[in-house]
């Protein structure tokens, strides 16, 4: 019986999603021979913790899904464990790296990857906590279903279970190493309002993603679908496609990877920035390997935080340091899709090493790109007055900073991938939970 990890990182109340990836895991279980591993890394406060911890030993699950709910305490002993044994240099910066103090998607992900692997797993589920599932009549819609069904077969196999195949024959024998879907909904970054106020600058801000030497056509369609999702389409029957899976056409909350590419790349480390733990989307993608796009979206809502003058704040410096990493990213992800197949060795599996060499050479970019953009938001934001021009204000005085941990980040990213493969040797021998479970 194959073991999965189903995971759901968390730093807020979210009870009711708790319980839905529990019927999630729960149909995994019966539907398909595996042992599930709900995995929910909580990082939310004592209060909340406790609320989730309730609701965990309330619900029964079914007899092959064991669940394992952590909190940073938990999360940190482990990690000390995994990092004393693996005697990688710089354990104190590992351990940041790993859990740092703010608020990290990538490094979030990189410990459900860890915990994985002392857990035996052999791919990884992520679903996010400001996210549900769509219903089809009065049954919620799993993306586990497709999961389960391809990933880690070789795509000559993976054929029969999908609708369609675009995939070319040379191909054919290498593993689904993604299957994923995107979400309907809301926005996934929390800039509609700047498109209802001023078009123009909405476009002026989004296009920041892009390269500065972009065309404005290619600028402009790139904004028409950021951030989108797949619209508001209500799910109505499945439709799956192996093929190269394009990454703008998936989201980190309905993704699955398959442990040969997480267990030789981790995702970026960087705090306080959005689309920080897209990297291995795009890794697989340019890097040839097969996926699945399916078409069982998940649901994406905004909590109340969000709404609040300091959820506002912390999201607008999230999006900015998002802009900022598209320096080094952009670069990165431009040289990946030059190597194609060469990114991965001789067993299909990606190679740390090229990773490492472009992340080093992105960090020593000139900066100036990242100089204008942080024009155009203080331009842009000024512009549209009320609390973004008070954003703008303390982007004044944060720029500087912004432009070294932006830097920095990158810089972490290579460290970090340099250690991953002793810090995975070591997890598969250190148990989660020091008293057994």
């Amino acid at each position: 019986m194959r073991r999965i990890c189903l995971t759901l990182p968390t730093n807020r109340a979210c009870a009711a999603t708790i319980s839905a990836i529990g019927e999630e895991a729960d149909y995994a279980a019966a539907h398909f021979d595996v042992e599930v591993h709900l995995l929910i890394l909580d990082s939310s406060d004592d209060e909340t913790f406790a609320e989730h911890a309730r609701t965990v030993a309330e619900e029964r699950r079914a007899p092959n899904v064991i669940v394992h709910h952590l909190g940073e305490a938990e999360q940190r002993d482990f990690l000390q464990r995994v990092i004393h044994r693996s005697g990688v240099l710089k354990p104190d910066l590992m351990l940041d790296l790993m859990l740092p103090a703010d608020v990290s998607y990538g490094a979030c992900t990189n410990r459900a990857f860890l915990i994985a692997g002392a857990l035996g797993c052999r791919s990884v589920h992520r679903r996010d906590s400001d996210s549900t599932y769509q219903i089809l009549d009065g049954e919620p819609v799993f993306p586990i279903h497709h999961e389960l069904t391809s990933l880690g077969k070789p795509a000559s196999d993976a054929a029969s279970g999908v609708s369609e195949t675009v995939l070319d024959q040379e191909h054919a024998h290498k593993p689904v190493a993604m299957v994923g879907s995107s979400f309907v909904g809301e926005l996934s970054v929390d800039i509609g309002e700047i498109s209802r106020l001023d078009s123009g600058i909405y476009y002026d801000v989004v296009s920041l993603w892009a390269p500065r030497d972009w065309p404005d056509e290619e600028k402009r369609e790139l904004v028409d679908e950021s951030f989108r999702g797949a619209g508001t389409e209500p799910f109505t029957g499945d439709h799956s496609t192996l093929t190269h899976v394009d990454p703008m056409r998936v989201d980190m909350c309905n993704i699955s990877f398959l442990h040969e590419v997480y267990e030789r790349v981790p995702l970026p480390p960087a705090t306080d920035t959005i689309g920080s733990d897209y990297f291995l989307m795009h890794l697989v993608y340019d890097g040839t390997l097969p996926g699945v796009l399916h078409n069982r979206n998940i649901v994406n809502f905004y909590t109340a935080e969000r709404r609040t003058d300091a959820g506002f704040a912390a999201y607008q410096l999230r999006l900015t340091k998002f802009f900022l990493s598209m320096l080094y990213f952009n670069f990165i992800y431009d040289r990946m899709a030059a190597a194609g197949s060469s990114l991965l060795d001789g067993g299909h599996r990606v190679r740390p090493d090229a990773v490492v060499e472009l992340a080093t050479e992105a960090a020593r970019l000139d900066r100036e790109e990242n100089v204008h953009r942080l024009d155009v938001l203080d331009r842009s934001y000024r512009k549209l007055g009320g609390r973004y021009a008070e954003f703008a204000d303390r982007l004044t005085s944060l720029g500087p900073r912004l432009l070294e941990e932006a830097q920095e980040d990158i810089e972490d990213f290579a460290l970090l991938t340099e250690a991953w493969e002793p810090l995975v040797r070591a997890s598969r021998t250190t148990p989660v939970h020091r008293t057994g479970r």
